[in-house]
């Protein structure tokens, strides 16, 4: 384990391996550099890139500040940016993605972007995310805040919550919960039904990819058309037989043929 200080201090952890041009991974909800698929992924890419896994602000070994601003986590990521030698590619899953997009727009030196799946919705054809999640979040001890999540922002049955609670990953979940409303600020006004609004991504100037698995929802899928259409000159990739929880082995090649 590696650590980098971020603009305000913070300490921020991340492992280091392979080698090649720098690769910054960006977990989405839930996932810090232990647990999610960014470990796996992190192995399958190392033959051909110097490959970052870091702990998002709150999680794993991370520091964290008395209040949060989306600002900070693009300030972390910056410094694990300069940690990789001042630019690099990076690939975002989730909420991950939307906040590697946020640090794009942001003017960070990342080289090209693999999105995969940002948690956005931009039309009624999903039940709709409550405006006051952030703060209803904030307000629920971690199991129900992970219930509450999985529910209401990504819309599976309470039946599937249920069953995770036998897993061997919900205590590992319960220890980053308090992060969720972190995850709810970074995707911000594009999770609650309207039109994506393009403004926000006008100074991305460097190449998108934006993906999405053939099994995903309706929605999901919409989403990600709309967010590569948004993005000056992003291209858009569907991977079939895959949904949100997409397979290190799939991802990875396609990264690989992208950020090169």
């Amino acid at each position: 384990m590696d650590t980098v200080a971020s603009k305000d201090g913070t300490k921020i952890a991340y492992d280091r391996r392979g080698s090649g041009p720098a690769l910054v991974l960006v977990d989405g909800a839930l996932c810090c550099r232990a647990q999610g698929p960014m470990p796996e992924l992190a192995e399958l890419l190392a033959d051909r890139y110097t490959v970052y896994n870091y702990d998002r602000r709150g999680r794993g070994d991370s520091g964290d500040a008395a209040e949060y601003a989306v600002e900070r986590e693009i300030e972390d990521l910056a410094a694990v940016i300069e940690a990789a030698g001042g630019s690099a590619f990076a690939y975002g899953s989730s909420s991950g993605a939307a906040l590697a997009l946020r640090a794009a727009a942001a003017g960070l030196p990342v080289e090209k972007l693999v999105a995969f799946e940002p948690p956005y919705v931009v039309d009624d054809s999903r039940k709709q995310i409550p405006r006051e999640w952030v703060a209803e979040l904030q307000a629920l001890e971690a199991g129900d805040a992970i219930r509450y999540f999985f529910t209401k922002g990504i819309g599976l049955p309470g039946i599937f919550v249920t069953m995770m609670k036998l897993m061997p990953a919900w205590k590992p979940m319960k220890a980053i919960a308090r992060t969720l409303p972190y995850d709810a600020q970074v995707v911000g006004e594009n999770c609650f039904g309207d039109p994506m609004d393009a403004a926000q991504w006008a100074a991305i100037d460097e190449p998108v990819l934006v993906v999405n698995g053939g099994k995903s929802p309706t929605w999901m899928k919409t989403s990600t058309r709309s967010l590569a259409t948004a993005v000056p000159g992003a291209r858009h990739r569907e991977i079939p037989g895959q949904n949100h929880v997409i397979k290190a082995a799939a991802i990875a090649p396609v990264i690989a043929d992208f950020c090169r």
